[in-house]
């Protein structure tokens, strides 16, 4: 009977406790549960909500989005619990969130019984966010819709905001930096093409883009026919810009312009964290980018000051020299 009585009154003091508690206070611990639809805004959200929110992306940020409709239901399906609890849903809202991962996210939820998905989009969806600035805007609008969804983390998430802003300020180039890209002669992928000349200054002698755009008038082969029928116009080219997520659009022209001598280097900027080593962050993102183009300081003319077998023919004469000279000081 003693141990019936101590059961009793210990029942009775637990919940006296757990009913005086303020309402809430069984969740404090729990996060905010965002699904995003690229690793963009999974960033933003997830640096910007720190210890509050917890965040996925939807789309892989390897691959094109125009490539992705037979992976994300297999995305989906592993984040499935995620989903069906998430507190909140996010999209930039272009054309790649509006034909492919809402949608998917949207016929997922509705196929499970989970019921129908509020989106929180963009204000801007074709503003873009690979340039410091543009980034800074966008993430902007992140901390304006978890401040809406939780407003008793404002100050927080007002904090967190200027903390990530601030991850771009050794992102932008040196004037020393600016310098050298402002003198640097480049062909570039038009999604990539805003990015090259407005931030880090560098002179687009043209631009590519895929067959789908702008009537198929900027396709590869079309650039390659202009660099045959024009090569002087690209002699000083020394970069051909791809994007990653666009696929291997330019290995032709890359080679085009070696055929005519024109010894361009092909690289491959990204727009997605997540997509290439060491690139977690927007600003990881950008950085990154930046260094391909900073990180060869020849110049296309260089390549060609000597004639093709020149060099191999002046270092057998130096050789010749140099073991006269030996023989010289031998007598």
């Amino acid at each position: 009977m003693l141990h019936m009585r101590l059961f009793s009154i210990l029942l009775i003091v637990t919940l006296s406790i757990s009913l005086a508690a303020p309402a809430g206070a069984q969740q404090a611990d729990a996060k905010l549960k965002v699904v995003c639809t690229t690793s963009v805004l999974q960033d933003q959200v997830a640096f910007i909500g720190g210890d509050r929110v917890e965040a996925i992306s939807v789309a892989d940020p390897t691959m094109c989005p125009h490539l992705q409709a037979d992976i994300l239901p297999n995305r989906l399906q592993l984040n499935r619990e995620f989903i069906r609890t998430a507190d909140l849903f996010v999209a930039y809202g272009d054309n790649n969130d509006v034909s492919y991962n809402l949608p998917a996210v949207n016929d997922f939820m509705m196929a499970n019984g989970y019921g129908n998905v509020t989106w929180v989009k963009s204000a801007t969806p074709g503003a873009g966010w690979n340039t410091p600035e543009k980034s800074k805007a966008l993430a902007a609008e992140v901390k304006g819709w978890l401040i809406d969804r939780d407003p008793a983390g404002k100050d927080y998430y007002e904090q967190r905001y200027v903390e990530y802003a601030s991850t771009f300020d050794a992102v932008g180039p040196a004037p020393a930096e600016l310098e050298q890209l402002s003198q640097t002669e480049v062909i570039v992928m038009y999604w990539q093409k805003g990015p090259v000349e407005n931030w880090l200054g560098m002179k687009v002698v043209n631009f590519f883009a895929p067959e789908f755009v702008l009537n198929g008038t900027k396709t590869p082969a079309k650039l390659v026919d202009d660099i045959n029928a024009n090569p002087e116009k690209y002699r000083n080219v020394s970069y051909v810009i791809e994007n990653k997520q666009s696929t291997e659009l330019a290995r032709g022209v890359e080679e085009a312009l070696h055929d005519k001598g024109i010894n361009a280097k092909r690289v491959i900027f990204t727009n997605f964290p997540g997509s290439v080593p060491n690139s977690d962050t927007m600003a990881d993102v950008l950085q990154y980018n930046k260094q391909l183009v900073l990180s060869q300081g020849t110049t296309p003319a260089a390549a060609e000051a000597a004639p093709a077998g020149s060099t191999a023919i002046l270092a057998g004469l130096g050789a010749g020299l140099l073991l006269a000279a030996a023989g010289r000081s031998r007598q």
